[in-house]
């Protein structure tokens, strides 16, 4: 899991993990965390999701992290738009309006680059970590965002053993483990997804479920 292997799936276009819609969960839940309008949200390991444009499109300003500079290039021409480039710290600063996509480590994230974050989205980041890497994430995570961020984390739960990740299986006793002394958890949704997903019922899976997560830091 170190930088080459995202590399080269971006490289090979092996990117089963892009929606070619916006995430269902998202539309359903984020409403319900009540962000104000023009509040920045950090979008971890974003890929070029379309979720970017969608929250964007609410009249948030978006902060997405992503390693993958191919990625990053691919999001701002399939949304037809010319972003401006620069360099914060470690970073290559991709920017089109209220949209910037910070090229990079994400463990190079400081808490001054993400201090009016007042939100957190996080679908496909969490679970693209083996376990080590999981633990410094949520780490870094609660370490940088400051107290009040709200925000919502969908994870996927199997059984790791019938197959290798990524992405990988997140129990719900992991979730706690990672978050619960600093952040209020609540369960929103827990979704039996295993049906019509050929990678995953391939590997003969017996069950998969997408869990979508409130997190709220505390004051």
């Amino acid at each position: 899991m170190h930088e080459s292997f995202w590399q080269e799936r971006w490289a090979r276009e092996q990117i089963g993990f892009h929606l070619d819609q916006v995430n269902p969960y998202l539309l359903r839940h984020w409403p319900q965390l009540g962000t104000p309008a023009a509040a920045r949200v950090l979008v971890p390991l974003c890929g070029k999701s379309l979720d970017l444009a969608w929250l964007a499109g609410q009249g948030h300003r978006v902060l997405g992290v992503e390693l993958a500079e191919k990625a990053v290039q691919a999001f701002f021409a399939e949304q037809e738009l010319q972003p401006e480039i620069s360099r914060q710290g470690a970073f290559k600063v991709y920017r089109a309006g209220a949209l910037e996509l910070w090229c990079g480590d994400f463990f190079a994230l400081r808490a001054e680059n993400v201090a009016d974050c007042l939100a957190l989205y996080d679908r496909a980041a969490l679970i693209a970590l083996p376990p080590p890497m999981r633990e410094r994430y949520a780490a870094h995570l609660t370490a940088i965002l400051p107290r009040g961020c709200r925000g919502l984390l969908i994870t996927l739960d199997y059984l790791q053993s019938q197959m290798d990740g990524p992405p990988f299986a997140v129990s719900d006793d992991e979730v706690q483990a990672h978050f619960a002394a600093a952040w209020q958890l609540k369960t929103l949704q827990r979704e039996d997804v295993l049906a019509g997903n050929w990678k995953f019922i391939r590997h003969e899976l017996k069950a998969l479920d997408e869990v979508v997560y409130r997190l709220d830091k505390r004051e």
